[in-house]
């Protein structure tokens, strides 16, 4: 996760491209429909101007370790939005799960769907807030040590540097 962290805000982009780019990425995420995320978070991205590649690693909220929960989440939220309406319950993991035809499973993912709406919108205004902080502050610091190194060289460096070339 480091990893992806430092690539972020090496990214040259503005600070809200990347950060927008990064909570539609995790915004992706919360949907139902695996396989589809990057897709999702790229054409997004796109027509919000955000950073495509920031809504690539954005998607990266959504892993193994975190999708039980935002499965069990947005089912279960989009099941109280929908008061009982679907009130089908979740089938069991396994192999029956992946056994299921389309229509047993089209309550849940119209459910899921709900329930990743407002889930998702929230996800992504944190990621927005955080990444658009650490990015601005990056940035910031990353122009005032260039600028120290610039003029630590002062003008007779730089004459001379010119001289040479």
């Amino acid at each position: 996760m480091l990893y992806y962290a430092k690539r972020i805000l090496r990214l040259s982009a503005t600070p809200y491209a990347i950060a927008s780019g990064c909570a539609i990425g995790a915004f992706a995420s919360f949907t139902p429909l695996i396989g589809f995320h990057i897709v999702i978070a790229v054409a997004l991205a796109w027509i919000i101007r955000g950073n495509l590649i920031a809504a690539i690693f954005g998607t990266a909220v959504g892993n193994p370790l975190t999708f039980p929960l935002i499965w069990a989440s947005t089912y279960e939220l989009g099941h109280v939005i929908l008061r009982g309406e679907q009130a089908v319950a979740p089938p069991p993991l396994g192999r029956h799960f992946l056994e299921g035809s389309i229509e047993n499973l089209s309550p849940i993912i119209k459910t899921m769907s709900i329930g990743s709406l407002p889930l998702g919108f929230l996800a992504s205004l944190i990621v927005y807030a955080v990444v658009y902080k650490s990015v601005t502050a990056y940035q910031a610091n990353r122009r005032h040590r260039l600028q120290g190194r610039r003029a630590a060289k002062g003008p007779a460096a730089r004459k001379s540097a010119r001289s040479q070339a």
